[in-house]
């Protein structure tokens, strides 16, 4: 067994949750750079020609790339050889709380009826799976509220099948239009059950932007959808374009013959995500 200190996972987790919000990962950054380039609309050029210059701005000066630097969603997986000497929720928390302090981040977490704030930005939404091995991984993905309140989910019935999740997924985000601050990247969950589809969605975010899924249908999926979701027309921030999505990416999971789950998840231009192995 291997001892990893919950103040070492405290200590990443702060620096994480400070460099999600001021670092904008590079396949993100070179994707809305790509984008820029090839947008048709000239408004839509421009504007994100300013995405561009935002997270330049943010990255050389250390400051959030947004207002919303929103609530903290960890990916945790603890490998079977791991020994831990207090709590990992604990320690998890306890690294938002200073990481939001530290880092002058916005704290958005509240209670859901009397909308108190909690103050720290804690607690934070922690998803833990066990591996194989002697390493903690930790991936955070700081969520806005913009992208993730124009999220759906949706229980198809199977007869609807790749039709119907196609429809359902243009349908939604033709909806949002500018609401989520696109170009956005959009997580899609499908299969499993009523909350297994929508971390399967969430989860489909942390996938480097614009990378190929390993399975070649979902891979063609993922492109058509692109080019449909892209069709709209809604382009960057909803002034119009051929650039609403840098990506689509899908993730399944086997489900009950009688159901066919389906979630969308919705990430903002600002798709941040970090990663650390202690």
């Amino acid at each position: 067994m291997r001892k990893i200190k919950a103040s070492d996972i405290t200590d990443k987790v702060r620096d994480l949750c400070i460099s999600a919000a001021y670092d904008l990962e590079e396949d993100v950054a070179a994707a809305l750079k790509a984008a820029c380039v090839r947008e048709a609309s000239p408004l839509g050029k421009e504007v994100l020609g300013q995405i561009v210059e935002n997270f330049e701005i943010a990255r050389r000066e250390s400051l959030p790339m947004c207002q919303d630097t929103g609530i903290a969603v960890f990916f945790v997986e603890v490998g079977r050889e791991v020994e831990l000497d207090g709590s990992l929720e604990d320690a998890i928390n306890e690294g938002v709380r200073r990481g939001y302090r530290d880092g002058y981040l916005r704290k958005s977490v509240c209670h859901p009826l009397k909308r108190v704030n909690t103050g720290d930005n804690t607690p934070a939404i922690i998803h833990t799976s066990i591996v194989e091995g002697d390493r903690l991984r930790i991936k955070i993905a700081p969520k806005g509220a913009g992208g993730e309140n124009m999220s759906r989910l949706k229980m198809l019935k199977p007869a609807e099948g790749v039709p119907g999740i196609k429809k359902f997924v243009v349908e939604s985000i033709s909806e949002a239009g500018g609401n989520p601050c696109p170009p956005i990247v959009v997580g899609v969950g499908i299969g499993g059950s009523f909350e297994k589809c929508a971390m399967l969605a969430k989860k489909a975010l942390l996938r480097p932007v614009g990378s190929a899924n390993q399975d070649a249908e979902l891979d063609a999926l993922e492109k058509e959808l692109l080019d449909m979701v892209n069709g709209l027309g809604i382009g960057p921030m909803g002034f119009g374009g051929t650039t609403t999505a840098l990506a689509v990416h899908i993730e399944t999971y086997p489900c009950h013959i009688a159901s066919l789950p389906v979630a969308l998840n919705i990430q903002c231009h600002a798709d941040r995500h970090k990663e650390a192995v202690i």
